[in-house]
């Protein structure tokens, strides 16, 4: 229906959309299926707004269908219809959210693999790509997104076995009860996972088994393992305004657990210099100041 509908001429926006096509056949929950899955990106590329004014759209099209109904003059419903502008005034989608609507839509990301929305975060961090994951006596750090987990009983008690994706490979993980009781809140689908653990080789399968024995989640591996903050302020070097974002992170003198030293890296001309501030401005590497540098600062400027 949609596709004959368009053979009338290209949809005009989400509105147009709703007022031309079938509600009985094409109703509410498709609508914002395809919202989700980028169907509407070339008519509007912003998701949350599109998805926040289905309602919207689709009151729209009912008053005109109404008033068509009511007086033949207006049979074309142009007199009622909403003008493009007026979608819901809402926050855009990062990409993370954006993957995640797709997968809720279609079962899986499209644009793009998620564990490549925390890839930039994970740079300086020694890790291998499930992928390379090679039998070892020692510990192993590797990463990925939670793609399925499910529960199992054994003489130890309840096991967590956990689908771990990357993007390079996928592999089955096992967490036993002890650490999975301590971490279960981190243990979700979708959810980015770090991990220290044993990678042996399985001789049912071929390939490798792994056992975590440590687990983290983004922040948790930043309040453990940081070392240092960098901050590029090129163009946009208010002191100012850097004190008081890094204000509140502050860790008194620095010698608290997680403290994360400092480092401004300036460019003005042709002069280059990268400023280490002193213990008392040592901060918690939190993620909500992690966010408002990088919305002030751009991304690609605020490293951990």
């Amino acid at each position: 229906i949609v596709v004959e509908r368009r053979a009338n001429g290209p949809y005009a926006d989400l509105f147009d959309f709703c007022r031309r096509v079938d509600k009985r056949l094409v109703n509410r929950r498709a609508i914002e299926a395809l919202v989700r899955a980028g169907s509407f990106d070339s008519i509007a590329p912003d998701r949350a707004a599109l998805l926040a004014s289905v309602g919207m759209a689709m009151g729209a099209a009912e008053q005109a269908e109404r008033q068509a109904a009511q007086n033949s003059l207006f049979g074309d419903a142009e007199a009622v219809r909403v003008p493009p502008g007026a979608m819901a005034p809402v926050k855009p989608w990062d990409m993370r959210q954006t993957l995640l609507e797709e997968k809720l839509a279609l079962g899986f990301y499209l644009s793009a693999h998620l564990f490549s929305v925390y890839a930039p975060a994970l740079e300086g961090f020694p890790r291998t790509a499930l992928a390379k994951l090679q039998p070892s006596d020692g510990r192993i750090w590797m990463a990925g997104i939670i793609a399925q987990a499910r529960t199992q009983m054994t003489r130890r008690g309840k096991m967590l076995v956990v689908t771990l994706d990357d993007g390079s490979a996928q592999i089955e993980m096992t967490v036993f009860s002890e650490l999975y009781d301590r971490h279960r809140d981190k243990l979700k689908e979708d959810a980015l996972l770090v991990i220290s653990g044993k990678v042996q080789r399985d001789d049912f399968s071929g390939g490798v088994r792994v056992s975590a024995e440590e687990v983290f989640d983004l922040a948790g591996l930043r309040e453990r393992y940081a070392t240092r903050l960098r901050i590029a302020v090129n163009g946009q070097a208010d002191a100012k305004r850097l004190m008081e974002m890094l204000g509140p992170y502050r860790m008194n003198g620095g010698d608290g657990n997680g403290a994360c030293g400092v480092t401004v890296h300036c460019e003005t001309g042709g002069a280059v210099c990268d400023v280490a501030l002193g213990d008392a401005w040592r901060v918690r590497p939190d993620e909500r100041l992690i966010e408002a540098l990088a919305a002030w600062l751009e991304p690609q400027n605020v490293r951990v």
